[in-house]
């Protein structure tokens, strides 16, 4: 079967493209990465995002979205991640997907439209202290007569903590269930302890719950330990998407500039050793791309949990990861003595892509993933 975007969704990555081009370039991340105690959340990249219907992309139509699948998300992910932008697009949209997938009907009414709009900004915490991408480590204390729930425990990275409204938290319950809760900005016992990061184009934090209120997420269409798997699988693809765009535009710029250095008279592009790294990172990346549209394709189409699903993902996330380490490294490289300078843009790459590829999974754990489920 042959995948490829369809003219609308190539238009709506046009449409992203020019945008940053525009209105949030180079010169604009570079703004928000020498400003470290800023709050790494540009409103006129916001506001336009919002204005194109990109945090909107998944809200179904009924709550004010679009109404599309994640083919479509991932497209404006992979642009996002060609312009190395800040800001909590990733973090909203998965909170968002939470609500719908595993909210009632009334949480969604309440909560969407205002995520698709940019009104409420939103981050997911589902990393638990204790390592692993389920929430463990975070639990519930105790359940109130309705959906109200108190939670403590410790989340980290959480990306954009510091400017959410509305946070999705994934935590176990006495029984050792894995669950998702609603936790409001300012909540009793919620701290939000900032953990400076590499890459300046993000703002990330450490979450610590201690006898928190938070609202569970009841309801929907997924429940428990489907609706956590659900939601990370979204985040891998959405991951996996923003890396193999740095990882395809850090290539792109890498080969053009070095079709006009020339050492010896001649361009260095031209010379053996660097021609067949180029082409091994070529095929590196489309193959990382395909894969990313494949898992994409994958979950709109298929019922939560299904084993073809998660391969299909772990491949795209470990795929994507190993991309954009690979091309912006060979970025710095390649670009010779200006590569490794500050005020040259390369490093914008290389960290973001050294920051986001362990996230929702390294690309070893998908690994192991992938051979847990095709060996055991």
């Amino acid at each position: 079967m042959f995948f490829a975007l369809t003219d609308d969704q190539q238009a709506f990555a046009t449409t992203v493209r020019e945008f940053l081009a525009d209105r949030f370039d180079l010169d604009a991340v570079r703004g928000v990465v020498e400003d470290p105690d800023g709050d790494g959340h540009p409103l006129t990249l916001w506001k336009g995002l919002a204005e194109q219907g990109a945090l909107a992309v998944l809200v179904p139509e009924e709550h004010d979205g679009l109404g599309l699948g994640l083919l479509d998300a991932q497209v404006v992910a992979r642009e996002l991640g060609a312009g190395v932008a800040p800001g909590p697009w990733t973090a909203t949209v998965l909170a968002a997907e939470a609500v719908r997938l595993a909210g009632s009907d009334e949480q969604q009414a309440r909560r969407l439209p205002a995520l698709a709009a940019g009104e409420t900004v939103g981050t997911v915490a589902l990393r638990g202290e204790a390592g692993s991408w389920d929430g463990r480590g975070i639990t519930v204390d105790a359940a109130g007569a309705s959906d109200a729930v108190r939670l403590s425990g410790t989340a980290s990275p959480v990306d954009y903590a510091n400017v959410a409204g509305l946070m999705v938290v994934a935590a176990t319950d006495p029984s050792g269930a894995p669950g998702l809760y609603l936790v409001e900005a300012g909540a009793q016992g919620l701290a939000v302890r900032d953990q400076r990061t590499y890459d300046g184009t993000a703002r990330v934090a450490a979450v610590e719950l201690t006898d928190t209120p938070a609202e569970a997420l009841a309801g929907g269409g997924l429940a428990g330990a489907d609706a956590v798997s659900a939601v990370l699988a979204r985040g891998a693809v959405l991951t996996a998407a923003d890396l193999v765009g740095l990882a395809r535009e850090a290539l792109t710029r890498t080969v053009d500039y070095d079709r006009d250095r020339k050492q010896f008279g001649v361009p260095v592009g031209s010379f053996q050793a660097i021609k067949h790294t180029m082409a091994d990172l070529h095929v590196g990346v489309t193959m990382a791309e395909h894969a990313v549209l494949f898992a994409a394709h994958a979950v709109d189409s298929a019922d939560a949990g299904d084993p073809a699903t998660d391969i299909a993902v772990s491949v795209a996330k470990a795929k994507a990861a190993d991309a954009a380490w690979a091309a912006t490294g060979a970025m710095i490289q390649f670009f010779g003595g200006i590569g490794f300078t500050w005020e040259h843009e390369a490093h914008f790459f290389y960290k973001r892509a050294r920051r986001r590829a362990p996230l929702f999974g390294t690309a070893d754990e998908h690994r192991e993933r992938l051979a847990a489920l095709t060996i055991e």
